[in-house]
């Protein structure tokens, strides 16, 4: 008997199986260019796992006790890059142009509720980006508005206002670092000194982010190949997701965040990633490099 995950050879038939078995469970498509880091990454497991064959493996994530395997494998299979204010050129597009439109539209109609998803947000330095940017528009917003308008609560989020962002992921441990809110010096280094001495506190050698802070926040499992995702958000953040999923998948999920989104909603894809030639239902928003799409309303 072979010593399990020792020199193993992995069949191109096994390859087969546990590629599809991978994208009916999360849409994730490993094509050739990526086919060696499958493969580096399902030996991990298997060496893990203490299983003597790739098939036997198969059949493990296949079985009623393997779905905590087949999720610590899809954990493995995501790079969760991220880091604070990334993309700034979009982020500047976001604070200054869409939020400032939206709040003006929302207060126009008496709706003082903003509700914004992070749609794969790793250990949540992009929902926590975008929660202070927020509150920074809703400050330069009151500003604006009439004395009568201005109140004196301390609170983060002034009144009527109230703000919900949920940050999901389909890995649960990066959510628990999202939901800790503990970073490293090197995680906060794109974080400039003001918002650390507003929203971190120094605790040894981490910063902690601060309570209300957040409360913004609501973290969550998801499954975006396979849930049911909730309507009404004002704005989705899903970045260097998409480059996961081949091309039906991608039309999938867009189409499932036109359906998400509010009309005249805006959604934000990674750098490297478009919405050209996937759908008629977005219409590009573009300012000084940065990129959004907003929803277009069609007739169904």
């Amino acid at each position: 008997m072979n010593a399990p995950g020792l020199a193993v050879a992995l069949t191109e038939a096994e390859l087969r199986l546990l590629q599809a078995l991978i994208y009916r469970e999360c849409g994730m498509c490993f094509d050739d260019r990526r086919t060696d880091f499958l493969r580096d990454r399902l030996r991990r497991r298997l060496r893990d796992c203490k299983v003597d064959s790739f098939y036997g493996y198969y059949v493990l994530l296949t079985s009623p006790q393997g779905r905590e395997e087949l999720a610590r494998l899809v954990e493995n299979l995501t790079i969760n890059e991220t880091s604070f204010f990334r993309n700034r050129a979009q982020l500047d597009l976001f604070a200054k142009h869409l939020l400032p439109d939206l709040l003006h539209q929302k207060a126009e109609a008496s709706d003082f509720t903003l509700r914004l998803w992070s749609a794969g947000c790793s250990t949540g330095q992009e929902p926590y980006t975008m929660a202070m940017l927020i509150i920074d528009a809703l400050s330069y917003f009151l500003l604006e508005q009439p004395l009568a308008h201005i109140t004196s609560s301390r609170s983060l989020v002034p009144m009527p206002w109230k703000v919900e962002i949920v940050a999901s992921d389909i890995n649960y441990s990066v959510l628990q670092v999202g939901q800790s809110g503990s970073y490293s010096e090197t995680q906060m280094a794109p974080v400039d000194y003001a918002y650390r001495l507003r929203f971190f506190d120094r605790v040894g050698d981490r910063y902690l982010v601060r309570r209300p802070l957040r409360e913004l926040i609501h973290f969550d499992f998801h499954n975006l190949k396979t849930d049911f995702l909730p309507r009404g958000y004002d704005i989705i953040f899903c970045r260097n997701v998409m480059m996961y999923f081949d091309d039906a998948e991608q039309k999938r999920l867009v189409d499932k965040f036109y359906r998400c989104l509010r009309p005249q909603g805006y959604l934000l894809v990674g750098h490297a990633e478009s919405l050209l030639g996937l759908t008629e239902r977005f219409a590009m928003v573009h300012r000084n490099q940065g990129t959004a799409y907003q929803r277009v309303e069609v007739e169904s």
